[in-house]
């Protein structure tokens, strides 16, 4: 069964810097594509980032500039890397993946469970 491990949620102050880490365990044959959502409170679900083989990085207007998505493909891990952070930043982080289990024919959609990511003074 694959699961995905999302880390490095928390508290920061406007302005400060924090790294989401995601970790793919399981039997995974291939990972197609990787990324990054969150949805605020009373607010809709919505794609941060995302990055694949052979096609750009995408990332939300909102967040261009400011967060970098980067991946190891050795491990299976890939980061979100969060600067200048501003309070509408604030929101549960959820890592994705579309990935091929070990034994599958098809590619399959997964998410963590969320990490929390709080910017407040």
């Amino acid at each position: 069964q694959v699961q995905l491990v999302e880390s490095g949620g928390g508290l920061v102050q406007p302005g400060g810097s924090l790294t989401l880490g995601c970790a793919a365990a399981g039997s995974i044959s291939r990972i197609n594509a990787m990324g990054w959502d969150r949805q605020a409170p009373e607010k809709q679900r919505e794609l941060v980032a995302r990055i694949a083989r052979d096609t750009p990085t995408y990332y939300t207007d909102s967040v261009e500039g400011r967060f970098t998505i980067s991946r190891d493909n050795a491990k299976d891990m890939w980061y979100l890397q969060m600067t200048s952070l501003k309070p509408e930043d604030t929101a549960v982080y959820y890592c994705y993946a579309n990935l091929k289990p070990g034994g599958s024919t098809y590619l399959y959609d997964y998410w963590g469970q969320g990490t929390q990511v709080t910017v407040s003074s």
